[in-house]
């Protein structure tokens, strides 16, 4: 990733969505510019026009924190935005600190995970990193991404999402679904730009789909941390299910999340019944693909 680029492109599309309404600034005239002007996002920040066009500019290396902060708040950034902000800001000063890197065969979840994993036994849990690469599951999250591990996904949501038609049937919310996965991914490569694997992802998406395309150009970022998301599994149906992610401390970068439906609801009867349907046919539900956790 160009990190001049990027913080050019996101800093543009930042202003571009904040109104003079929206900032407390009077209208008066025509104006060619959808959002801000470059001008008036500098007046914000309390930084003179020239200085703010250069940061605009992608050139982010010696911008302090403060002016940071009050670029944040001019352009009413919210947490992830600003966060990818100063990641490129770090990025740009060089203060990225070395990825600790393992060796290149598969990872292997720790016998400890693997137990916390099949510990959880009333929803879909898994391990994945920030490209998206579903590393561990338990048996309830392998029967509900089945389609994620036996198909064009090989094992990433990024790939199933954007490559595998029934992705659209699995998401209720198949738009809102692909926003969300683009948004990560994003997030991802301002916390680490020298990971080639999420640049070779990034390359294969933009390839062979428009719509990623699309949504990548937008620049948008987020935190995925808790929520409710609707799917139609081919087994079982409909499910409203909530989400908690927790970044798990002992493997930097990677994410424990689970899946559950609220007691008693239609939806925690089709997850039982998942459940069932995996206990009964295990060999028929892959595994997770051996993946390389490297970020080159």
């Amino acid at each position: 990733m160009n990190t001049r680029d990027e913080a050019r492109q996101f800093l543009m599309s930042r202003r571009a969505n904040v109104t003079p309404g929206q900032a407390g600034l009077p209208v008066s005239g025509q104006r060619r510019v959808a959002g801000l002007r470059r001008g008036e996002v500098a007046m914000l920040a309390g930084v003179s026009p020239e200085y703010y066009a250069k940061i605009e500019r992608g050139q982010l290396a010696g911008v302090s924190d403060s002016v940071l902060e009050a670029i944040s708040r001019a352009l009413q950034l919210d947490d992830a935005e600003r966060e990818h902000l100063f990641d490129l800001a770090r990025a740009a000063n060089g203060h990225i600190p070395p990825v600790r890197r393992r060796k290149t065969k598969g990872w292997v979840a720790r016998d400890s995970l693997v137990r916390a994993l099949e510990a959880v036994v009333y929803g879909p849990a898994f391990v994945r990193n920030g490209r998206m690469d579903v590393l561990a599951a338990n048996a309830l999250g392998r029967a509900f991404y089945d389609e994620v591990f036996n198909g064009p996904g090989q094992g990433n949501l990024a790939r199933y999402c954007f490559l595998d038609e029934r992705a659209r049937v699995f998401y209720a919310d198949w738009e809102s679904a692909a926003d969300v996965t683009v948004a990560i991914l994003r997030t991802e490569a301002g916390h680490d730009p020298r990971d080639k694997q999420l640049h070779d992802l990034i390359g294969e998406l933009s390839t062979l789909s428009e719509e990623f395309r699309t949504r990548w150009g937008a620049h948008n970022v987020r935190r995925h941390g808790s929520g409710s998301k609707a799917f139609h599994h081919h087994d079982v149906g409909d499910l409203t299910l909530s989400y908690e992610g927790l970044e798990l401390t002992a493997e930097p970068g990677l994410s424990f999340l689970i899946y559950t439906a609220e007691p008693g609801s239609p939806s925690d009867d089709r997850l039982r019944l998942l459940a069932s349907l995996a206990a009964q046919a295990p060999a028929a539900r892959p595994a997770p693909a051996e993946t390389t956790l490297t970020k080159d």
